[in-house]
């Protein structure tokens, strides 16, 4: 199975550093870190101490790119790098509550996958949702409507 992962505009370096954690511990071969997100590396070359702590090394091990500008959001991005994932035979996977969305229990994980997750507040562009193969949500059960970012990402990661 090949797993890659989109982060689309999260702003957070902690919840990025985590994914990075659950992402090695996936398996996951590669990061898009899209816009605004925060790398690794910050803009002046040095480790950002924020990721580097929640990760636990992972963010220097894990291969990952960032596209875009770091100063705006840019759907259009996020788009492109789609499509050329799409190109190489990935299933896009948005995960997001919607409409459409199917229930991460009946989710079957394709072989080569592409999870996208997007923004803690505002969560996956539209844009992105209308492009993707499939929308999956993780139901919830309490009175919460959703989960942080990097917890959504970490237990879906490990879907068999």
């Amino acid at each position: 199975m090949q797993k890659l992962l989109i982060l689309d505009n999260i702003r957070s370096a902690y919840n990025v550093g985590s994914i990075f954690r659950s992402a090695d511990g996936a398996g996951v071969e590669k990061i898009y870190l899209i816009g605004p997100t925060p790398t690794p590396i910050d803009r002046f070359g040095r480790p950002q101490p924020e990721i580097v702590k929640t990760s636990l090394g992972a963010s220097e091990s894990m291969s990952w790119e960032h596209i875009g500008a770091s100063d705006s959001e840019s759907v259009e991005e996020t788009l492109t790098c789609i499509a050329s994932l799409k190109a190489e035979g990935y299933t896009i996977v948005a995960i997001e509550q919607s409409k459409n969305s199917v229930s991460f229990y009946d989710f079957k994980v394709p072989e080569k996958v592409v999870y996208i997750l997007g923004a803690e507040v505002e969560g996956v562009h539209q844009e992105v949702l209308d492009v993707a193969d499939v929308i999956v949500e993780v139901p919830m059960a309490g009175m919460k409507e959703s989960l942080n970012v990097s917890v959504t990402m970490g237990i879906v990661l490990f879907k068999k």
